[in-house]
């Protein structure tokens, strides 16, 4: 249970987000200013942008808010394109240890900020991770939708714990952020390393409004290297997936071995080569595949290895210390 007014920090990865932005850092700060006036959060809290080496003007905007009202808006520059998950990380790690809870929420408004509330309401009532989550994905078209539910399946089938429609918006506390600041790891999925973390966590629901302004940073390559990402991280069921399908195909193998020499001695002959095409095409595609998947995890662990940061601070516009 938490018995004082809490000091919040909302946290806004951005890449390229000069036309939301505005708009964006405007109904935050709204809502923020709500939150002070009705004593639900600390007049300390602030909204921090962390631009993920942006090509347009959004450090400019960022700095421009900042000079207007440094008592709400502080940002961080990373020093290059580090991606979604890194910059996230950038900015959940920096003010860990200034603030009492941490939001996330994307830059584009699709996130509806009224469920704010909701979250510091769970909060101060003892929650230490609060998940925003979709109630629905009216807002996607029918592909989006069908390939958003498959990953979720799939990432159950392959006993990955993961909150199903829930991206990155959500609530942590200062002691959450504290577990998540050990793991170490390189190749980042917040989305299924947060579950990990336990604590007393719950669900907020909220319907997804349509993009703002500006265009998504997730097209479909983009979505499919993220969903590699998060199974490749999380599981090694495709892995023994080969090995069972190795062992079926062996099985297999052994009986078809059988049945040409029962073929042979009983004086039958097995004409064409069509069908020994397709087995040599369809084992040799497999094999590749198979040396695919394991080349992914071998590639995971070959940077994991190199212990490289995961990101650099280029410029920082004040963060409240501790």
């Amino acid at each position: 249970m938490f018995n004082n007014i809490p000091t919040i920090a909302v946290i806004v990865p951005c890449y390229n987000e000069e036309e939301v932005l505005p708009e964006t850092s405007k109904k935050l700060s709204d809502k923020l200013k709500y939150l002070m006036d009705n004593q639900i959060i600390n007049d300390r809290s602030r909204i921090i942008f962390v631009d993920d080496g942006s090509s347009d003007n959004t450090w400019s905007l960022i700095e421009n808010f900042h000079k207007d009202n440094s008592l709400l808006f502080d940002g961080l520059k990373l020093s290059g394109n580090r991606g979604h998950q890194n910059a996230l990380l950038c900015g959940l790690l920096t003010v860990r240890d200034s603030y009492d809870a941490v939001i996330s929420i994307d830059a584009d408004l699709q996130d509806d900020i009224d469920v704010i509330d909701k979250m510091i309401e769970k909060f101060c009532s003892g929650y230490e991770i609060v998940y925003g989550v979709r109630s629905n994905r009216k807002t996607d078209n029918l592909f989006k939708r069908l390939t958003a539910h498959g990953f979720y399946k799939l990432m159950r089938l392959l006993d990955v714990n993961v909150i199903y429609d829930h991206a990155d918006y959500r609530l942590i506390s200062k002691k959450a952020l504290n577990a998540l600041a050990e793991y170490g790891e390189v190749n980042l999925f917040l989305r299924c390393i947060i579950p990990l973390l336990g604590f007393k966590t719950c669900i907020e629901y909220y319907t997804r409004k349509k993009r703002a302004a500006g265009t998504s940073k997730y097209p479909l390559h983009k979505m499919i290297k993220f969903a590699i990402e998060g199974i490749t991280s999380f599981s090694i069921k495709p892995i023994r997936l080969i090995t069972t399908l190795g062992i079926l195909i062996f099985t297999i193998s052994i009986v078809m071995i059988i049945y040409f020499f029962i073929r042979f001695f009983t004086g039958y002959t097995i004409s064409g080569w069509a069908s020994i095409a397709c087995s040599l095409w369809g084992i040799g595609g497999l094999i590749l595949f198979s040396i695919g998947i394991v080349g992914e995890y071998i590639g995971k662990i070959y940077l994991e290895t190199k212990q490289r940061p995961r990101y650099h601070i280029e410029k920082q516009l004040t963060i409240l210390e501790s």
